[in-house]
């Protein structure tokens, strides 16, 4: 994982902010930071307690908002105003 060692603790902060955010997808995290979905949870396991990540990861599994191909095709937005 050479991005995540990369990542500054601002970065770090602001993944994991659009991590926890329901209508964020980790497209538009790979697509800002360079960072996989797999990736993302690995930086989430690491920086977060394990209660915490343990929560996050029984909400974010199979949600549809955080999956691009599960979305449905008219929604094709993934900024938010914190977003670059």
């Amino acid at each position: 994982m050479d991005v995540r060692k990369k990542l500054s603790t601002a970065d770090k902060n602001r993944i994991i902010e659009m991590a926890w955010e329901d209508r964020t997808p980790f497209d538009a995290i790979e697509f800002q930071f360079g960072l996989t979905e797999a990736e993302t949870i690995e930086l989430m396991r690491s920086e977060m307690k394990s209660s915490s990540f343990k929560m996050w990861r029984k909400r974010v599994s199979g949600r549809k908002t955080k999956h691009r191909k599960k979305r449905k095709d008219e929604v094709n937005r993934f900024v938010s105003a914190n977003q670059y």
